[in-house]
């Protein structure tokens, strides 16, 4: 039994998601980031980063969304969720995974918290970088599905389709949102589709963009 904590619409989506999918058994516990929970005491000695998802495996917590996905994936291989050591599509999947973390979770976080990066004074050219991070981006994810391709690595579904899935949902408000790109807006529409995905917006109690 896992036990996730998490925020509604936040990094634990996709980690939440997976949960479903796989049919896995878990507790959930909600943070609520609005009244601070995710600064408090006990939550600080799951997560000392104050932040979610944490994810308790075995009665010991572990953080950050790109790693929760990729340890579950091999802690349920059967799930075929991820590419084996060895196979063609390994290059591709770490490497699609780490610009996830290292770009494009980042680039949001100054979308959304430019206040944090440079300071208050510079939180427009922070946003304006971070869109034209993003939107690359974008368009990159656009080019890989140019080809026909019916999940990132292909035909099979991987904890990578979780991820960025949850990251272009993300974009729902910017000004060129992830569905502008029309190879990409084709992917999304079809990982929308999924009773799984609705399924975890119907428990965070999200209502907007799954609908389209």
């Amino acid at each position: 039994m896992y036990k996730l904590y998490y925020s509604p619409g936040t990094a634990a989506l996709a980690v939440h998601w997976m949960l479903i999918e796989m049919n896995a058994p878990f507790e959930l516990v909600l943070i609520d980031i609005e009244k601070g929970a995710q600064k408090s005491a006990d939550y600080l000695k799951l997560n000392p980063d104050g932040r979610v998802p944490t994810l308790v495996v075995d009665g010991a917590p572990h953080f950050e969304c790109p790693a929760l996905l990729m340890l579950l994936a091999e802690r349920h291989s059967e799930a075929g969720f991820a590419p084996a050591i060895g196979a063609p599509e390994r290059a591709d999947y770490l490497q699609w995974m780490f610009y996830c973390a290292n770009t494009l979770q980042p680039a949001f976080r100054n979308w959304f918290y430019p206040d944090e990066a440079a300071g208050a004074e510079n939180a427009t050219a922070t946003k304006a970088r971070a869109r034209a991070i993003l939107e690359d981006g974008f368009a990159r994810l656009d080019a890989r599905f140019g080809g026909g391709r019916q999940f990132m690595l292909g035909s099979q579904l991987t904890v990578l389709d979780f991820l960025v899935t949850m990251l272009t949902r993300w974009s729902r408000n910017m000004p060129k949102p992830a569905t502008a790109w029309p190879h990409l807006g084709a992917y999304i529409d079809r990982m929308r589709a999924m009773p799984s995905l609705r399924e975890v917006h119907k428990r965070e109690g999200l209502t907007d963009w799954i609908g389209g």
